[in-house]
């Protein structure tokens, strides 16, 4: 990790950059693959499939069987915890369904909003040496919840043309029923346009690496939404003399094993803090199996000392970090503070990893700063909101005279007729 000490407030957008990448040949080839599977359908995605994941595939939907196999493979253990976690995930997003409430806003005048689900969403699942089964359960679970008619689960095939088991068990146990063995761009332009074997959605869910978080971005020209242009993974954490390192540096790690692109940050006021934190890093990274990966995303990272907790918070606020740990005495009214994070986790005993798998709340999250515009998954992602109205004849009546000045002051007389017509024969 880069350190850095008392930086000046003008050296911050330089310091809290994250990594880029050249987007102009990305775009090139992500747009070249959109384009081959929206006119050449399942034969493309075979291709690419064949090209990129190195199997070659004739039928891409799981089958019966295979979800039979998968739940003879996963532990009873597994299962267990997989379960325990749907019911906490499927708790906390459950408080967020609402039923229309009807406004009066003046006699005669009702006004209402309803929770309405969008019909077909697809679910991207990333793969590869990670397999995110957990993320079956962040995006399952509150379509589900929010009643969407149509799931279409998309996750990259193994070497042996399989999908992980433990991805088939969460979505069985979801109620995800249609699932594709097909990855990066390919499955992004499949559930944006459609093939002869994968249906169009609506709405994309899902993380992935830089190549889908482009495709992502780019069906949106075609009509297509997204849940957010989620990129690598990021983690900060907002230490002081209170904060147990160890603890700090495995939260640390643990979002740096992720992939070499993620990002972590150390924001702390006590250069005893920065000290102990690094020495517990270079303890932990030997111990991981994927200490290779962690060891690039550190050279991507950064340990910022400060002057005082106030100046703290101004950088973290500045930075909108995706998950934010907050290692802290008075950890609660810092809490209070923060008003650009994708999710905050409060105190030395509350861990990145709960808000992953099993607490209850979402993990898929703004990152690269998003988090200053963009919400995390929730049910609402998975809806719209439609809004009514129903005026009486003493409603309209009551209103007429507002609307028909209002409509005459900006030159719409037809919007102003619209109401008179109606009230002369009242």
């Amino acid at each position: 990790m880069k350190s850095y000490r008392y930086p000046a407030r003008e050296e911050w957008n330089e310091i809290l950059k994250r990594p880029v990448f050249d987007t102009s040949v990305l775009n090139k080839s992500v747009q070249k693959i959109l384009l081959s599977v929206k006119t050449k359908g399942d034969k493309a995605v075979r291709k690419y499939t064949k090209q990129f994941d190195g199997v070659a595939l004739r039928n891409s939907e799981v089958s019966a069987a295979e979800f039979d196999a998968a739940r003879e493979i996963v532990s009873p253990e597994l299962k267990k915890a997989i379960e325990q976690a749907v019911k906490n995930i499927r708790l906390f997003h459950q408080q967020q369904l609402s039923e229309p409430e009807i406004i009066e806003t003046m006699p005669g005048v009702q006004c209402w909003r309803k929770m309405i689900a969008i019909e077909k969403v697809g679910l991207y699942i990333p793969g590869g040496s990670a397999p995110l089964f957990s993320t079956v359960l962040m995006l399952g679970i509150p379509a589900v919840l929010a009643g969407c008619k149509q799931l279409i689960l998309c996750t990259p095939p193994g070497k042996e043309g399989t999908v992980n088991p433990a991805i088939l068990v969460a979505a069985e146990i979801v109620g995800i029923k249609k699932i594709f063995k097909v990855g990066g761009v390919q499955a992004i332009a499949a559930m944006a346009f459609g093939t002869e074997s994968i249906p169009s959605v609506s709405k994309i869910f899902g993380p992935g690496n830089q190549y889908v978080t482009a495709a992502k971005q780019l069906v949106q020209q075609y009509g297509i939404a997204i849940d957010m242009p989620a990129g690598p993974s990021e983690v900060a954490v907002l230490a002081d003399d209170s904060c147990n390192p160890r603890y700090v540096a495995a939260d640390l790690l643990s979002q740096a094993e992720h992939g070499a692109d993620s990002q972590v940050l150390l924001v702390t006021t006590s250069q005893d803090a920065l000290s102990r934190v690094q020495e517990a890093i270079d303890q932990q990274l030997n111990q991981l199996s994927r200490k290779e990966i962690a060891t690039k995303a550190l050279e991507n990272s950064k340990a910022i000392l400060v002057n005082n907790l106030d100046e703290a918070i101004d950088l973290l606020n500045e930075y909108a970090a995706e998950h934010l740990i907050i290692s802290c005495d008075g950890a609660d009214s810092i809490a209070d503070r923060i008003i650009n994070a994708g999710s905050v986790f409060i105190g030395n005993y509350s861990p990145e990893s709960v808000g992953d798998y099993a607490s209850g709340t979402n993990h898929t999250l703004p990152t690269n700063g998003y988090a200053k515009a963009y919400s995390g998954v929730s049910v609402d992602s998975f809806t719209r909101k439609i809004t009514f109205q129903k005026l009486s004849s003493t409603g309209l009546q009551n209103i007429a005279e507002t609307v028909q000045r209002m409509a005459e002051a900006e030159g719409l007389d037809a919007h102003a007729h619209a109401v008179k017509i109606r009230i002369l024969d009242l």
